[in-house]
This record gives structure tokens, C-alpha cells and sequence, in this order.
């Protein structure tokens, strides 16, 4: 069983007619939704909750964290993003999502700004499968389209991919790499751009099997009870004649 959490900063859906109508009842239950199956637990999680509903206990009991933000980044507090980073270093994996580029938990672990350029024309988006044999790409065609998206191009400053599964492009020729990963000592990090909070991105059925084949790879490998830099003692004495 993989146990995920969904966070979402869940702003939009109670303050705008819009988003309201697409996500009624959260980003984050949209994910969840989808996501629950006989092998896949989730849980949600807010700003509005207690440590923003990430306490260390529930990360402790977390396989794979699902972020999505926006314009409350600064509302979490560092304290609780340090939180984050060091359960993925620990062996949490991380699926950061559209706009949480710009969390706090996601630019710690980059180690960069993670800025971008944007606009927000309503543009269509096509995202192209640059590398099929990636288990994250398992289910998804040569391409797919979303009628609406908002554009993110490039350059996108975040260190170099450990691999590039997707690159978008757009009605307006921009390009980004749209599905990238990387390993943070013992954790997984994918990071998928698709997903503005005012089109129906987490409906379409190509986004719910790449998300949900994200949480499988992302999952701990090992995860280590705390970090720890342990001064050890010889195996064993070479003798030299």
C-alpha cells in the first residue's frame, strides 16, 4: 500500500467564482479521487489545517507527497518546508505540481529561483513523451493535447533534470520541460507543469495515469528514520608487509 498525501494550498477554490466551478470541492480532493485504489491510500492536507496539516507525524506516515501552490507560498513557514525537504532526503517521494515550482519545499530542494516565464492566454497545450520507456510515461501516447493551459516556458531555472519525461509546447511556440525528475539523496522528485487552477487539467485521463504512475516510482525505495552523519569505526586493519 502507498500512502499519499495531497497538499494544496486551496485558496483559489473558495475565492474565485471559476475555480470554484471546476474544482467544487478542492484541488486536492480532485487528485485524491482518482488516486484511490485497492494499493494507493491518501490523505488531504491544507494551509488551513494545524502545521498546515503536515506535522511529522503525518510526514513520517507519508510515502509520497503530492504539492500543489500558487499564491500562498509565503504562507508556509519555512520551518514546515524544511520539514518537507528533509523527510524527501529521508526517502519521501515528491510530486510537485504546476505552480509549485515556486514552493518553498520544492526551490530548498532545487537549490535555484525555479522561475519560468509565463502567460495565461488560455493557449492549448501539446505535451510530447520524450522518453516512453520511463515508468512515469507508461500508458501515455506519443503526445496529448489540453485545450486550455496556462503557458510556462523556458528558460526554467532549476538545476539540469536527472531526466526529461515531457516537454509542452504551445499555441504561442513556447517550449518547457513539462515532466522532469530528479533524486535528492534518498528521495524521488518528479515535477509535472500541467495544472492551473482554472481548466479542468486533473479530469483529463492522460494527466490522472501520469500522476498516478508518478506515485509509484516516487515511492521510498528505503526511508531512513532521521539524517544522520555517523563516525564509524575500521571493519577491519590491512596489514602491509
Amino acid at each position: 500500500m502507498v500512502k499519499v498525501t495531497v497538499w494544496n494550498e486551496y485558496f483559489h477554490e473558495k475565492t474565485h467564482a471559476k475555480v470554484q466551478e471546476v474544482y467544487p470541492n478542492g484541488i486536492h480532493n480532485a487528485i485524491a479521487d482518482f488516486l484511490r485504489c485497492e494499493d494507493i491510500a491518501v490523505r488531504t492536507a491544507t494551509l488551513d489545517d494545524d502545521e498546515c496539516g503536515l506535522t511529522p507525524e503525518v510526514l513520517a506516515d507519508t510515502d509520497v507527497l503530492i504539492w500543489w501552490g500558487h499564491l500562498k507560498h509565503h504562507l508556509v513557514p519555512d520551518e514546515i518546508a524544511w520539514r518537507v525537504h528533509d523527510e524527501v532526503l529521508k526517502g519521501m517521494g515528491l510530486i510537485v505540481l504546476h505552480s509549485g515550482h515556486h514552493s518553498k519545499p520544492f526551490r530548498f530542494l532545487m537549490g535555484t529561483s525555479c522561475n519560468l516565464s509565463w502567460r495565461n492566454d488560455g493557449d492549448w497545450e501539446r505535451l510530447w513523451t520524450v522518453n516512453p520507456a520511463h515508468p512515469i510515461a507508461q500508458g501515455v501516447g506519443r503526445y496529448f493535447d489540453l485545450a486550455h493551459e496556462e503557458t510556462y516556458g523556458e528558460p526554467f531555472r532549476v538545476p539540469e533534470p536527472d531526466e526529461v519525461v515531457f516537454i509542452g509546447t504551445y499555441e504561442g511556440t513556447e517550449v518547457m520541460r513539462s515532466g522532469c525528475t530528479y533524486h535528492r539523496e534518498n528521495g524521488k522528485i518528479f515535477y509535472f507543469q500541467p495544472g492551473h487552477e482554472t481548466n479542468p487539467t486533473f479530469y483529463d485521463t492522460n494527466v490522472q495515469t501520469i500522476i498516478r504512475n508518478a506515485v509509484y516510482w516516487a515511492k521510498p525505495v528505503i526511508h531512513a528514520e532521521k539524517l544522520e552523519c555517523p563516525q564509524v569505526k575500521k571493519i577491519e586493519k590491512v596489514i602491509q608487509e
